[in-house]
């Protein structure tokens, strides 16, 4: 008989294929995303506070179209023909991008991508784990750690080489880059195609749907306790929305301090492009999360403090806020004279505190809760938070209420609040793993 142990280790011949694709697509979306507000502002003559609305505004689009995706994968198109076709439209995004360089190609190249990267969302990671076989359980969580770092991968890798190629070669090469990128990454994933495990659609009212009408009040009295645990979650979520807001601002307004400071020569390159500055991100998420979970967790258990993810959450919000106070410190320090870049470390490490804290863990948090019939559900609301938030940031952006100094201090306010109004949520909130636990006692 076959060792079982050793095949439970392995992974099936899929995932070198769905692995490979989420970095090159990966690589493609984040590389043009951090171009994208330099390239209005420098080539197009969008104003600072226009380029940031509309870089939000995408954003915000990206987050929406998830709910588009998984209808179409789970009701008519499966998950494999809804990758396929979206990635097509992905990929004629960069391309208008790149070959039509004016204000309405810009529109029509990001509402592509918007659709094409948003759409694939819920489904990309969902058909990896279809590829898992059941008795190889064990095999899921690795399969996302996977996936963690080949996201990471090609990310960092595109923040570092796409704004070179904006500031050395051209915008239609630093855009064309990233549709290569995305080309490679529908080219490897149809390469799998024979070695893909398929999930049919339902090709009736989708799953989601139809727990959301069963949760609803007067609709299903049995389903009623659901319903309002799913409110409850949705209270968690809702503060979260203003720290989405802040968030993928590193994108925009943050680059766009970058753009004004002064940036050292490296060899080779040259001098260090404002894009280039995102990196930091990424770099400090892969380093905080083994050292929270390795050191600082396990040290903060011993003193007797139980981590829960409520608990950590709430430090989260708490440190982000530090995150625009230390951008409002170097943008008042910048109206005075040059500042190095290097000024922008420390909100970048605040930013990936708050990341690994609240992001990271809120996932855990809505899996756990979530009733089993309706986690797909708290997954979709999950985006809608993002969603708003970054619409919100596009909103005050355009508005233009604020400039400089009390831009970021207003951002900063409003993440007191919302951490404030979570702490309150997270002390009302009732745990349903702790409740179970004290029900089976």
């Amino acid at each position: 008989m076959p060792d079982t142990a050793a095949r439970a280790r392995r992974f099936p011949p899929s995932i070198k294929f769905l692995a490979w694709n989420e970095a090159a697509e990966r690589f493609s979306y984040y590389g043009m995303a951090s171009i994208l507000v330099l390239h209005m502002v420098r080539n197009l003559g969008f104003a600072e506070n226009q380029s940031i609305a509309a870089y939000q505004l995408f954003t915000a689009g990206v987050y929406l179209t998830p709910i588009a995706g998984a209808f179409l994968a789970d009701r008519y198109w499966g998950r494999y023909r809804t990758i396929l076709w979206l990635s097509l439209g992905y990929v004629a995004g960069h391309a208008v991008l790149a070959l039509w360089e004016s204000a309405a190609g810009l529109a029509v190249g990001l509402a592509l991508i918007a659709v094409g990267a948003g759409g694939l969302k819920p489904c990309a990671s969902a058909f990896a784990g279809d590829q898992i076989p059941p008795e190889d359980e064990g095999l899921v969580a690795r399969l996302y750690d996977l996936y963690y770092w080949m996201i990471n991968l090609g990310s960092t890798a595109s923040t570092i080489v796409i704004p070179l190629l904006l500031d050395k070669v051209s915008p239609r090469v630093a855009f064309g880059v990233p549709g290569l990128a995305m080309a490679a990454a529908l080219a490897l994933f149809w390469a799998g195609r024979g070695r893909y495990v398929h999930v049919p659609p339902s090709h009736r009212a989708a799953p989601a749907t139809a727990a959301v009408a069963r949760a609803m009040p007067g609709a299903d009295p049995a389903a009623a306790p659901a319903g309002r645990v799913v409110l409850r979650i949705l209270a968690v979520f809702a503060p979260i929305s203003i720290f989405w807001a802040l968030f993928f601002q590193y994108g925009s307004s943050w680059t766009l301090q970058a753009e004004r400071m002064v940036r050292p020569v490296l060899p080779v390159v040259g001098q260090l492009a404002a894009g280039n500055v995102q990196t930091l991100d990424a770099a400090f998420v892969l380093t905080l999360i083994p050292l929270f979970a390795i050191v600082v967790f396990p040290a903060v258990e011993r003193r007797g403090v139980r981590v829960t993810p409520l608990r950590k959450m709430t430090v989260g919000m708490y440190v982000t806020v530090l995150s625009f106070v230390a951008a409002a410190l170097v943008e008042a320090a910048l109206a005075r004279g040059p500042v190095h870049v290097a000024w922008q470390i420390p909100q970048y490490f605040f930013l990936a505190v708050g990341e690994v804290l609240v992001s990271v863990t809120a996932l855990e948090f809505a899996y756990s809760q979530a009733p089993r019939h309706l986690k797909s559900v708290v997954m979709a609301c999950w985006y809608l938070t993002i969603w708003a938030g970054t619409f919100l940031t596009a909103i005050v952006a355009w508005v233009n209420r604020f400039q400089g100094v009390p831009y970021f201090v207003f951002f900063a306010g409003l993440m007191v609040i919302a951490a404030v109004v979570f702490t309150g949520v997270a002390w009302w909130y009732p745990d349903q793993r702790a409740t179970a636990v004290r029900a089976a006692a």
